[in-house]
């Protein structure tokens, strides 16, 4: 038969200090979630103009709890606009490219 020692946690033991932080965290996440699924569920029953206030604040305090991760997208918008930039303007080139190459073609056939 083995013995397994049983220790104490922090907060048995009275040596760590109850973080209040995380666990406002926590709640916020929990009333992000509820007030998430409640907006879905009035969607989902009709009242639109409800559901969205309630979705909005939901999403509010979704970003209220994400606070690091929202920070971290912020400072990667510049990179992002500028690739799409990047994108939008390869996107004008080619499609600039095939309206020559159809008023070309459209000539040759003689239309």
């Amino acid at each position: 038969m083995m013995v397994v020692p049983l220790t104490r946690g922090e907060f048995e033991s009275g040596v760590g200090t109850c973080d209040d932080e995380a666990e406002s965290t926590n709640w916020i996440r929990y009333a992000a979630a509820g007030t998430l699924a409640a907006s879905g569920v009035l969607l989902v029953t009709g009242n639109k103009r409800l559901g969205v206030v309630t979705a909005v604040s939901g999403a509010a305090l979704a970003l209220i709890d994400q606070q690091e991760t929202v920070r971290k997208c912020w400072d990667k918008l510049p990179e992002f606009l500028e690739e799409l930039q990047g994108l939008l303007s390869r996107t004008q080139a080619a499609v600039e490219d095939l309206s020559s190459q159809s008023q070309k073609l459209r000539q040759a056939l003689g239309k």
